[in-house]
């Protein structure tokens, strides 16, 4: 006789066999679909719809606009690096965003000397290269460091052990810095030759974010131009398709795994510059939230993709400028920018449960 439901069972049992046949997570994921779409909109209208007087102005949703691309440019510029790690050894590098802050802070005595000598003002886009090139070298070398010491060893661990590893020396770097500097905030000198707009298609922009917008740009198409030209891209492309194989074909991975770590640093120094010169200080936990954020500007692109890591953090960068306005403003939430990083651990959250793979990758969970 079949091992079914038989003849004469009760109806109950018959039903709970139609219930463990129903698509649950389909169900549930089109539900939470249909009530996050329905507070978004309703966010919206009620801001929307504000009274004159109690409404944002057309000048301040363009400003908005602005720094969430400027402020996106940095966190594509940090997601690279965490991208371009995983990519080739498939573990998540949580220190990157002390690689970030050491830059910062390696290049914040440079410009506090030059700014007291008064070279800030009279060279200040001679004296901007030559910040940016000292915070690349910090963080090179402290991502390098990191690489031989933290990672190599336990490069044929499971994966939970270098991402233990790796949130370690996250908290040894920042306690570091902490002993050496201090912990308060130290202001990061910036030259007057920055301050001030400039007029682009018609609108006034603030200076630094059209310099961290262009100089982010710059640094993302010469990265991409290398690694799709070079003869180091190209090994670096093999090794994360299949380090194995690629080591057969003569290629010397630990030579581009370092590699990698020096291209990672290299951006990460450019952030660190281009954030401290935005914002206007520095500290020893300044890498945390600008790294978590970065983190899932990489996941919500598709970790693993350069073009993805670039995408998600424009995409990241806009929503915690605009978004905290547009959806709460309108619901009378006080200090809405207060929670710009529940934005960022929603949009994580819901990218983890619609799309694990991001917008540029399969849309698949990996599996470990």
């Amino acid at each position: 006789m079949s091992r079914g439901v038989q003849v004469g069972e009760p109806s109950a049992v018959r039903q709970l066999g139609l219930l463990e046949r129903l698509p649950i997570r389909r169900i549930v994921l089109v539900a939470l679909s249909i009530g996050v779409a329905g507070a978004v909109a309703y966010g919206v209208y009620r801001t929307l719809t504000l009274p004159e007087g109690e409404r944002y102005s057309a000048g301040v949703w363009r400003d908005f606009v602005v720094l969430g691309i400027a402020q996106g440019a940095v966190y594509a510029l940090i997601a690279l690096g965490y991208t371009l790690v995983y990519g080739i050894l498939r573990m998540i590098n949580f220190a990157h965003g002390e690689v970030f802050m050491a830059g910062a802070f390696g290049s914040y005595f440079f410009a506090d000397a030059w700014e007291q000598s008064g070279f800030l003002d009279r060279q200040p886009w001679l004296s901007l290269a030559l910040l940016v090139l000292i915070a690349m070298a910090v963080s090179v070398g402290v991502a390098v460091l990191l690489e031989r010491i933290a990672y190599r060893p336990l490069r044929g661990s499971p994966r939970l052990v270098p991402l233990i590893t790796a949130i370690g020396a996250s908290l040894f770097l920042q306690n570091t810095f902490r002993g050496l500097f201090g912990s308060q905030t130290h202001g990061y000198p910036k030259s007057t030759a920055f301050d001030g707009t400039w007029e682009v298609f018609g609108a006034p922009v603030q200076k630094i974010q059209v310099i961290v917008v262009v100089v982010a740009a710059v640094s993302m198409i010469t990265l991409s131009l290398f690694v799709a030209r070079t003869k180091t891209g190209k090994s670096m492309r093999a090794a994360a398709e299949d380090k194995e194989i690629a080591a057969l074909m003569g290629i010397n991975v630990d030579r581009v795994i370092v590699s990698t770590f020096v291209i990672g640093g290299m951006l990460a120094g450019i952030a660190g510059v281009l954030f401290a010169t935005t914002f206007g200080n520095v500290s020893y936990f300044m890498g945390f939230a600008p790294g978590i954020t970065a983190f899932t500007a990489a996941v919500l692109g598709g970790i693993g993709s350069i073009s993805g890591a670039a995408v998600g953090g424009l995409i990241i960068g806009l929503l915690q400028s605009v978004g905290p306005a547009l959806l709460l403003t309108g619901v009378r939430v006080d200090s809405p920018f207060q929670l710009k990083d529940v934005v960022t651990f929603a949009i994580l959250i819901l990218v983890l449960i619609f799309r694990p793979g991001g917008i540029l990758g399969t849309g698949e969970a990996e599996k470990v």
